[in-house]
């Protein structure tokens, strides 16, 4: 064998090696070792989905007509336990709107402008929301009268909130804001037999 074959049997056998490697390459990229990150699962930026989005966009205005009937009770009720109770609630939710803006701040997403409030501020039909006439119809009212169409009232919105909180846990995605659900059905489930006690004293 001369020179110029060995040189030609030494060139093949790089060209032959180099293509297995490419191969092996190629064989661990379609098992996952690619070195470039998968993309983002559909419906889902930052940690949070759409589900989280909507939740602080829809728990705000639900939070929002609970200070406000909150804020009825000092002017309305006479049973210290119901005004106790008003204030605790306006103490917890308060910052956890706060929370929930900050939120979607920082997902570039829109914040609710208007409160659910007397009018329903187009919140209507929402899990546990009032309605128009029945905002109303609690700020006629006062006394005993009062209290207990209030807790009624207050029992069937939390039970909403609790229901939304659970939806979020299931479907939800980001830490915080599942988090923060949680805490909502500990605090408000708490609050719903402390309500019922109330009714039936």
């Amino acid at each position: 064998m001369n020179f110029r074959t060995i040189g030609i049997s030494f060139a093949a056998a790089i060209t032959v090696a180099t293509l297995s490697a490419c191969g092996a390459d190629d064989t661990m990229a379609g098992h996952g070792m690619s070195t470039t990150n998968p993309p983002a699962a559909s419906g889902t930026q930052n940690g949070q989905n759409d589900r989280d989005v909507t939740f602080a966009q829809e728990m705000i205005p639900h939070h929002a007509q609970a200070l406000e009937m909150a804020e009825l009770v000092p002017d309305r009720s006479e049973n210290a336990q119901v005004r106790d109770l008003a204030e605790r609630i306006r103490k917890a939710q308060d910052p956890e709107i706060n929370q929930m803006r900050d939120m979607l701040a920082r997902w570039g997403a829109p914040a609710p402008t208007t409160s659910a409030g007397a009018h329903g501020g187009g919140h209507e039909g929402k899990p546990g929301m009032m309605s128009a006439d029945e905002m109303t119809k609690l700020g006629q009212v006062r006394g005993t009268e009062f209290d207990k169409l209030w807790l009624g009232m207050m029992i069937r919105h939390h039970e909403g909130a609790v229901e939304m909180a659970k939806d979020e846990l299931a479907r939800g995605s980001d830490a915080e804001t599942k988090a923060l659900a949680q805490k909502i059905i500990d605090g408000q489930q708490a609050e719903i037999t402390e309500m019922q006690d109330l009714i039936q004293s």
